[in-house]
């Protein structure tokens, strides 16, 4: 049916692309691309074993606008998925422009040299795809992603008009480390000492970063896993939900963090290793966050033996006939039943499959467009009814407890 070309070979890329393998009558040609071939290579080699599908691979630097264009007018995708570095969405998306070929990715550009993430950027380029006679699909991961369909799901099906919006993202699992990053170290941490912010009466509202003085928190008993801490924090998906979500009052980010993830994080970045500006040593010039991504553990390694769930939803608050009605729209997904079927830890199994079926909804022409889209814009079933097929099952409850004011 359609020919995927997936860009990054980190843990979310190779869930990526052994889900494409597993859905071999929507992804008819596959390859992955990388700066580093031989970590394709190795990808490669693990479908073969274990899902019997052969894809191509090949070697790409996906800053580079020509070597992506080559690339793209080689291998003649239909759809080009970017799940390499948010810092490279532009890159990629100028590729696609000059191939005329549809664009997705799972998370919003952010400028190297500022810890600063939103979607002005790739919004910009609105005129230009819809000139070019293709789309742009942004933010299909899981938070971006998933919670986005949940909330185009309430609207369409669970309320008349939508209030309250909290997005809640727990890790309830274990990988046995001091201290690593489930994804991108380098992401993670850029993302997570940022100062926290929050939409509320048509503003946004800033608070404390996590491990700042004042910083807002609060334990919240989430299915199956129980009481976590979680804290307030900004994410790209609540700048795209204020948009298109009607009548939204209020809409909050909340994440859990154990006390020893906080501490290491405190320290690192109180001894100037999170800070993202060059520093000389020796003469040499060197970037403090991205030697710490060198020496932490490769998020794509904590796979086996990780154990623990994740629990991760939409608590929405609105009006339905008049009455006032709260729904929970969560999911659960369990480490190690991740890594038994995709070799690979729940954080980049929970990114990785909904970034398939995003792909999926494109290349069978469920979603189609021109322009720049973010992915509560369309029709949310078909999308909600894979889920369920491919591994990441859904519910929805009718919301009893309490959540901070």
């Amino acid at each position: 049916m359609g020919r995927v070309l997936i860009i990054g070979a980190g843990g979310v890329g190779s869930v990526v692309v052994k889900k494409c393998a597993m859905n071999g009558d929507v992804f008819t040609s596959i390859m992955l691309a990388s700066r580093t071939k031989e970590k394709c290579d190795r990808v490669r080699e693990e479908i073969k074993k274990y899902i019997g599908v052969d894809i191509e691979t090949a070697k790409v630097d996906a800053d580079n606008v020509p070597e992506l264009v080559a690339l793209i007018r080689k291998f003649k995708p239909n759809l080009v998925i970017n799940v390499a570095l948010p810092y490279q969405d532009l890159t990629i998306m100028d590729a696609c422009l000059e191939t005329g070929v549809n664009y997705m990715d799972t998370a919003n550009y952010e400028p190297l040299d500022e810890a600063k993430f939103e979607y002005k950027w790739q919004w910009a380029y609105q005129d230009k795809f819809k000139k070019k006679g293709i789309m742009a699909l942004l933010g299909a991961g899981f938070d971006p992603g998933v919670t986005n369909v949940y909330c185009a799901y309430a609207q369409k099906h669970l309320f008349d008009e939508i209030k309250t919006i909290d997005i809640l993202d727990c890790n309830a699992g274990s990988h046995g480390k001091a201290f690593a990053t489930n994804f991108n170290p380098e992401i993670n941490i850029r993302e997570v000492t940022q100062r926290a912010r929050h939409w509320k009466n048509g503003k946004w509202v800033e608070t404390p970063a996590i491990i700042e003085e004042g910083s807002v928190h609060f334990s919240f008993d989430y299915p199956v896993v129980g009481h976590h801490e979680s804290y307030l924090l900004y994410h790209e998906e609540m700048e795209s939900l204020v948009k298109h979500i009607k009548g939204l009052e209020r809409i909050r980010f909340w994440m859990t963090f154990g006390q020893q993830y906080l501490t290491h994080l405190k320290v690192l970045q109180n001894v100037g290793m999170t800070r993202i500006d060059e520093v000389d040593y020796e003469g040499c010039k060197v970037i403090p966050i991205r030697f710490l991504k060198k020496v932490l553990p490769e998020p794509s390694s904590l796979g086996e033996g990780y154990s623990g769930k994740t629990a991760i939803g939409c608590v929405i608050k609105g009006r339905k006939a008049g009455k006032e009605v709260q729904k929970y729209i969560y999911n659960i997904c369990d480490h190690a039943e991740s890594f038994k079927e995709v070799q690979s830890q729940a954080i980049s199994y929970t990114t990785g499959v909904p970034a398939m079926i995003g792909a999926m909804m494109i290349l069978k022409g469920i979603w189609k467009g021109t322009g720049v889209f973010n992915i509560e814009q369309f029709d949310p079933d078909p999308f909600m009814e894979q889920l369920n097929k491919q591994g990441l099952p859904w519910n929805v409850v009718d919301f009893k407890g309490k959540l901070p004011e």
